[in-house]
């Protein structure tokens, strides 16, 4: 029996072909061009938002507004005080993980209490997981500080609970204040992690691993030209290999003693290996194939209190989950798996 045949027969192959034409799609070749158009119009605009940039696509973060301090000296408006001051952080945050650490480390968990905000992208911002003070979200928090507050609302927060304003919201200033102000009520007073006799070196190393390292990863995933992002790259690799070197012969990056270096550090490379070297593209080389910068990190995990400061899972969720304009798909890798 004779099957049918695909080939239009020569009475109606002007209708078919016709009508083949009505209910063609766009071209595949115009479909790419348009998409990809759009998309990076989109992604442009998206981008200036989440990460402002300069004229070479270089991301520039701006700077925290709240800089006041708690302060023994006499008058301070801010006078050490257990229980007056709260600190508002998010679990994938670098910036509010340092403020944990050296919370954790000085014993301040009874002296300064806690509370944790998430990421909500689709409100702009953050959200309280637990309202309070008549907030329910940060930019709640900032307007009761100060009204009219038009700037960025950024953990983390260091907020007095007397005066129901923020102290500070730079988490270099927060952890120097911890460090040395709530001695009376730490209960590691003894633990010194900005020793006078080391401040000089360990300024040294802040203001290089701030720029290389700690920014340098965002400058990498915020990136908006090639070229800024290869400079902020190689940038990064710089640094950590020199730190790797250093680790040679010591066992922290100022000596024999963990310091804020360390701390600050150690944040950036906590995140690393499970966010930054794919979702920010430093994916050179992971921080557990070092061979002095994986136990490095191990050792700063496993001091007393620290693993307690790291969420792993929220922090692969809120990278993953809400950088929208790195990650549309939302999708949140299973791995990878590393050893701490």
């Amino acid at each position: 029996m004779a099957q049918p045949s695909d080939t239009p027969q020569a009475g109606n192959s002007a209708k078919s072909q016709t009508g083949c034409k009505k209910g063609r799609s766009l071209p595949p070749k115009l479909m790419i061009q348009t998409g990809r158009f759009v998309w990076t119009q989109m992604w442009h605009l998206m981008m200036s938002n989440l990460a402002p940039r300069n004229k070479v696509g270089e991301y520039i973060r701006p700077e925290s507004q709240f800089r006041n301090a708690i302060s023994s000296a006499p008058n301070a408006t801010y006078p050490p005080t257990a229980g007056r001051y709260k600190l508002y952080v998010g679990w994938g945050c670098p910036w509010a993980h340092r403020t944990l650490v050296v919370r954790a480390l000085k014993g301040l968990e009874e002296a300064i209490a806690v509370s944790i905000v998430s990421p909500a992208p689709e409100e702009g911002g953050w959200i309280l997981d637990v309202p309070e003070v008549g907030c329910r979200t940060l930019a709640d928090l900032y307007e009761l500080a100060a009204p009219g507050y038009a700037g960025r609302c950024t953990v983390p927060v260091l907020w007095d609970g007397s005066t129901k304003t923020i102290v500070n919201n730079e988490s270099s200033d927060i952890i120097v204040m911890l460090n040395s102000e709530m001695n009376a009520f730490a209960k590691h007073p003894e633990l010194d992690l900005y020793p006078n006799e080391l401040k000089a070196t360990i300024d040294e190393w802040n203001d290089k691993i701030y720029h290389s390292v700690n920014n340098g990863v965002y400058r990498c995933g915020f990136a908006q030209t090639q070229d800024a992002y290869e400079t902020a790259c190689k940038g990064v690799f710089a640094t950590l290999n020199e730190i790797d070197q250093v680790l040679t012969n010591q066992q922290y990056v100022c000596g024999d003693r963990i310091t804020l270096t360390d701390v600050r550090l150690f944040t950036t490379l906590f995140r690393f290996d499970i966010v930054y070297y794919g979702l920010f593209k430093c994916n050179r080389r992971r921080i557990q194939d070092y061979e002095h910068l994986g136990p490095y990190l191990r050792d700063l995990y496993h001091f007393p209190g620290v693993a307690d400061t790291c969420n792993l899972e929220a922090v692969k969720r809120e990278y993953y989950s809400n950088l929208f304009p790195l990650n549309p798909g939302g999708i949140i890798p299973i791995g990878p798996d590393i050893m701490l």
